[in-house]
C-alpha cells in the first residue's frame, strides 16, 4: 500500500509543479490602464512642460485656491489618466496641474455654494484660465454640467477611508454643507480676472455687437470677475439733454422686481449666469431677480412664514434642498 501511494504522489507533484511553472511564465500586461490605482504610495512625478509652459508637481500641506473649472471628456493619455488609470466619465474625478495623483479635494461652486469631494487622478487643464478640469460625473454632482467656465474653490482635504473607497469604486461621497452666502461673496471677490469671451464666446460676441459705445460723460462700472452681464443696451441719449442723467439700462429678459414689501420670500439659489438662473426659475415656477452682479432665483412673496415654509418644502421636493426664507425687503 505504501509503495502504491508513493507511486501516485510523485506524478501528482510533477503535475502541480508543471502547472505552477506555466502560471509564472505568463507575461504580465504592461501599460494597460487600471481601474483605480492605490492611494499609497503617492509619486509626485517629474516636472513636465506643455505648450512651452513648465509645471512642477508638489505636495503642499495645505492647498486652498479659487479659480475656474472646466469639464474633461477624456483622459490626458488618450482614454487613460496621468496616474495610469482608465478614464471613467461617471467617476467623481478631476485633473489638476501640480497636486499629487491621487489626492482629494473639496470643490465648491461659487454660484450655488454646493460642495463635493473629488479624487484627482489626471494632469490638466493645460490652459491658464482654468484651475481644475472635472469629469462629467463630478460636474453633474456639482450641478455645473455643460458649463465651460465655472467659478470654484478647490481645497485639498484628507477624507476618511470610507469616502476614499467610495470614490475609488466609482461611487460618490456625501455632499458637504452648503457654503454660507457671506463666505461665497468673499471668495468670488478673490477670483482672477477672466475674459468674458472665454467663458461664453457666442453670447459675448453678440453682446459686443449689440451694445453701443458708452457715452464719454457716463462712467462705466468695472465688471465683476466670473459674473455674466447680458444686459440690454441703454436707450439713446438726446443731444439736448446731456445734463440730465440717463435712465438705467433695463434687463431684457429678467422679470421686474416685486413692488410689494413686507412678508417673506424664498431664495432657491444665486447664479452668475442669467440663462442658468432663468432655466432654474422656469422649472419651479419662480422668478430670476438681478442685483449686485448675480441672478437670484426666488419664490413669493408670502404673507406669513408658514406659507414660506411650505414653498421651501415644495422646492425641496423638486430637488432644490437648500432654499432659505428671507424678509421680502432683503437684498
Amino acid at each position: 500500500m505504501l509503495s502504491n501511494n508513493k507511486g501516485l504522489f510523485v506524478p501528482a507533484m510533477m503535475l502541480a509543479l508543471a502547472g505552477g511553472g506555466a502560471i509564472a511564465a505568463q507575461p504580465q500586461s504592461s501599460g494597460a490602464p487600471t481601474s483605480m490605482a492605490s492611494d499609497t504610495p503617492v509619486p509626485l512625478g517629474a516636472p513636465y512642460a506643455v505648450g512651452g509652459v513648465s509645471y512642477t508637481p508638489a505636495d503642499p500641506v495645505s492647498y486652498d485656491e479659487v479659480g475656474y473649472a472646466g469639464e474633461s471628456t477624456d483622459g490626458s493619455q488618450s482614454g487613460a489618466t496621468a496616474n495610469g488609470e482608465a478614464f471613467m466619465p461617471a467617476a467623481i474625478t478631476a485633473a489638476h496641474k501640480t497636486l499629487p495623483l491621487p489626492s482629494y479635494v473639496e470643490v465648491t461652486a461659487l454660484d450655488s455654494g454646493r460642495t463635493i469631494l473629488v479624487r484627482l487622478n489626471d494632469r490638466g487643464p493645460m490652459r491658464g484660465d482654468q484651475l481644475i478640469a472635472l469629469s462629467p460625473g463630478a460636474a453633474s454632482q456639482l450641478g455645473v454640467s455643460g458649463q465651460a467656465m465655472v467659478p470654484v474653490r478647490v481645497r485639498r482635504v484628507n477624507p476618511p477611508e470610507q469616502e476614499r473607497a467610495a470614490l475609488r469604486g466609482q461611487g460618490r461621497a456625501a455632499e458637504r454643507l452648503e457654503t454660507p452666502a457671506a463666505l461665497l461673496r468673499v471668495l468670488r471677490n478673490k477670483l482672477p480676472a477672466v475674459s468674458h469671451a472665454a467663458a461664453t464666446p457666442a453670447r459675448a460676441a453678440a453682446a459686443t455687437k449689440a451694445k453701443p459705445a458708452p457715452a464719454a460723460t457716463r462712467p462705466v462700472a468695472a465688471p465683476r470677475p466670473g459674473a455674466d452681464f447680458d444686459q440690454a443696451p441703454p436707450p439713446p441719449r438726446i443731444a439736448t439733454q446731456q445734463a440730465k442723467p440717463a435712465p438705467k439700462p433695463v434687463q431684457a429678459t429678467a422679470p421686474a422686481a416685486p413692488t410689494r414689501t413686507g412678508g417673506y420670500i424664498v431664495q432657491v439659489g444665486a447664479f452668475s449666469s442669467q440663462a442658468r438662473a432663468e432655466t432654474v426659475a422656469k422649472s419651479i415656477g419662480a422668478r430670476a431677480d438681478a442685483g449686485a452682479g448675480l441672478w437670484r432665483v426666488r419664490l413669493g412673496p408670502y404673507p406669513t412664514q408658514q406659507a414660506a415654509q411650505a414653498a421651501v418644502r415644495s422646492a425641496a421636493a423638486k430637488g432644490f434642498e437648500n432654499a432659505r426664507i428671507m424678509a421680502n425687503d432683503a437684498r
